[in-house]
């Protein structure tokens, strides 16, 4: 009687949070209304007034969207023209600005940090999984060639449940990737090498400035252009501000878009492991009480685990001696790779969803975690924001070869619509999946070891889910196909 009622206040909780992300996106607080939640995805926001020569406001000519006192000399300085003006030199601005200057678009790139922080191994343990689609965009740019020697090719992924300590349930998913062609389900590739090999490819494309350290203290848009002050004073003049900044993005906030989401109540620890046998590319994916436990294949006889606790045991985790992180992980690794060992620094990020309730403003758009932010269980954030860049370079150039304003709504609407529907479908379902799994409920337990089983057993089901896995599914940009923009 006492395991029902826990399993139904489980399915209760479950969805009571999705029917919050419904009810925030279509703009109602107080009750669930499917309608509401379909208008965030498809209809864009259409009333905006224009106010010729307009000003910042007396606060924000006073304080920068930082909160820092301005210098009061920006307007002293020069204007630079560029045509997109882009915040954030991250893992989605420096890809958007190579794409654009390959369509021939003049951009500058705005970033806070120092170009030789953000490089070093202390800076970022995590690594990213690419898909197939996303290569395919990075070659096209000339990034991959960089990389070479980097990439950890993804030929199998097994996904399984259980519990610390305990041999792995019966049932399980296993993607192998000759099932649907010769090329790997995508490749891992450490942040910190990719950044490396952005910047690599940024040093010999032409049409691209990088100010950085530098910021962007405040914006203003008017019906023909967007006027970007700097904290050094200066100005840039584009037809499109780009808000490629993160998840604590300054562009959107001075923007006015509002967000939607939640904690998770959980943290992601990400280190790095040595281990006796060869991993052959296969990727495991553990699904454990506390949260999904990914050991991911890198170059050598490495792998990045990424382990999903709840916050308050994560922090506990984190401040283990040595030998006794390393018996936490092996609880959870298994010997399926032989001994292994932690090795390198030990890194702890909060996990949450977060959504942009909009993605463009006129002569604004936001990309990447800028406007999403979803549970990493999929291993997709990164892909995510790679189709956003592909997406809105697709726009941008078609809109330019017909004569149309880049910067203008119409033009911005059809990036919205194009990005808005996948990035929440995604999102959904990471935080379903999330909440499906991470629990210890038996019915639960029960249901998803046979959904795995199930998918695993149906031989269309599991080569689209590998399709899917491959960012091979859907409307595709041009630089996903591997195509000239």
């Amino acid at each position: 009687m006492m395991l029902s009622h826990t399993f139904l206040l489980r399915v209760q909780n479950m969805t009571k949070c999705h029917e919050s992300l419904a009810s925030v996106l279509g703009g109602r607080k107080r009750r669930l209304e499917l309608a509401p939640l379909v208008g965030c995805i498809f209809e864009p926001q259409k009333s905006v007034t224009f106010v010729e020569n307009a000003r910042a406001p007396a606060a924000l000519e006073q304080l920068d969207i930082w909160g820092v006192p301005m210098d009061g000399a920006a307007m002293s300085h020069e204007v630079e023209t560029f045509d997109v003006i882009i915040a954030g030199g991250g893992l989605t601005g420096l890809p958007l600005a190579l794409a654009l200057a390959k369509g021939g678009f003049e951009v500058a790139v705005v970033d806070t940090l120092d170009p030789a922080v953000d490089v070093d191994p202390a800076f970022d343990g995590r690594v990213s999984s690419i898909a197939d689609a996303s290569l395919r965009m990075l070659e096209e740019l000339g990034i991959a060639k960089h990389l070479d020697g980097q990439l950890q090719p993804i030929n199998d992924i097994v996904v399984t449940d259980g519990r610390p300590g305990e041999t792995a349930a019966p049932l399980f998913l296993h993607f192998d990737h000759k099932e649907i062609g010769e090329t790997p389900l995508g490749a891992m590739v450490e942040n910190r090498h990719l950044r490396v090999a952005l910047r690599t490819a940024l040093a010999t494309a032409h049409g691209v400035t990088l100010l950085a350290p530098e910021r962007i203290v405040s914006f203003d848009v008017s019906p023909s252009e967007v006027l970007v002050t700097l904290g050094n004073g200066g100005v840039l003049k584009g037809a499109l501000l780009v808000g490629a900044d993160g998840r604590r993005s300054q562009v959107r906030k001075q923007a006015g878009i509002q967000t939607v989401g939640w904690s998770y109540g959980q943290s992601g620890i990400v280190t790095t492991v040595e281990h006796e046998l060869p991993h052959d590319g296969v990727a495991q994916e553990y699904f454990l009480p506390s949260g999904p436990f990914a050991v991911l294949p890198m170059v050598g006889n490495r792998a990045s685990l990424v382990w999903t606790e709840q916050s308050d045991l994560a922090d506990a985790l984190l401040g283990l001696d040595d030998q006794g992180f390393a018996e936490e992980c092996s609880k959870r690794f298994g010997p399926y790779l032989g001994d292994m060992k932690p090795i390198g620094p030990r890194w702890s990020y909060p996990l949450s969803l977060q959504l942009a309730r909009d993605y463009v403003r006129p002569r604004i758009a936001l990309a990447g975690d800028a406007a999403h932010g979803i549970h990493p269980l999929a291993g997709q954030g990164l892909n995510l924001g790679l189709r956003d860049v592909a997406a809105l370079a697709d726009v941008l150039v078609d809109a330019r070869r017909v004569g149309l304003d880049i910067g203008a709504l119409v033009t911005l609407h059809r990036y919205e619509r194009w990005r808005r529907f996948d990035n929440v479908s995604l999102a959904v379902a990471c935080d379903g999946l999330n909440r499906l799994f991470s629990n210890d409920v038996v019915p639960l337990r029960l249901l998803r070891d046979v959904g795995l089983g199930l998918v695993n057993r149906i031989g269309p089901a599991r080569r689209f889910f590998m399709r899917l896995a491959g960012g091979g599914v859907g409307d595709l940009p041009r630089l996903m196909r591997g195509d000239r923009l």
